[in-house]
């Protein structure tokens, strides 16, 4: 039951929460000192920017810790995985997805309060600054975990259907 297209999307999904880890969620320039606040998984640092928008030091604003967004991307992806092998109760996979949907929601709200109010405060600059891909990270992974829910249950209705002919 492994290779169901529902653990396609699941896979998808780990893929995602895993590059959610690496790649740059949010940043914001000042146009005066040029000093930029990048928002990863792991932390909300500061760092000077030459022009052509390479790091060239460590900014003025103190680093601050985001290890909630890092944890909750790594909390999703485990629990898709583990969804993966419970193939053989359909149940219980249509509930780690429930389950997976809240720690996705709970990830994408983490990462918009840190993006809108905490990194916003950090620096005096017009607008709310620029979202990067792995911003988008959560909503894929909601995506593909909406999508897997939905041929589980597919498949949940087949079984069934197939029990009532019996």
């Amino acid at each position: 039951m492994i290779q169901r297209i529902q653990t396609v999307f699941l896979f998808l999904l780990i893929v995602a929460m895993v590059s959610m880890l690496f790649l740059p969620l949010w940043s914001k320039t000042d146009a005066v000192t040029g000093e930029t606040v990048v928002l990863t998984a792991w932390n909300l640092k500061s760092v000077i920017l030459n022009e052509e928008g390479d790091p060239t030091g460590a900014g003025t604003l103190p680093e601050r810790g985001t290890i909630g967004i890092g944890l909750l991307a790594i909390a999703a992806a485990v629990i898709a995985a583990y969804e993966i092998f419970q193939y053989r109760s359909r149940l219980n996979q249509m509930k780690l997805g429930l389950l997976n949907t809240l720690v996705m929601a709970a990830l994408l709200g983490t990462t918009f309060y840190y993006a809108t109010y905490v990194g916003s405060e950090m620096v005096e600059a017009d607008g709310n600054g620029s979202y990067h891909a792995g911003f988008y990270m959560p909503v894929f992974g909601l995506l593909f975990n909406a999508l897997s829910n939905r041929f589980i249950k597919r498949d949940e209705d087949l079984v069934r259907s197939v029990d009532r002919l019996r």
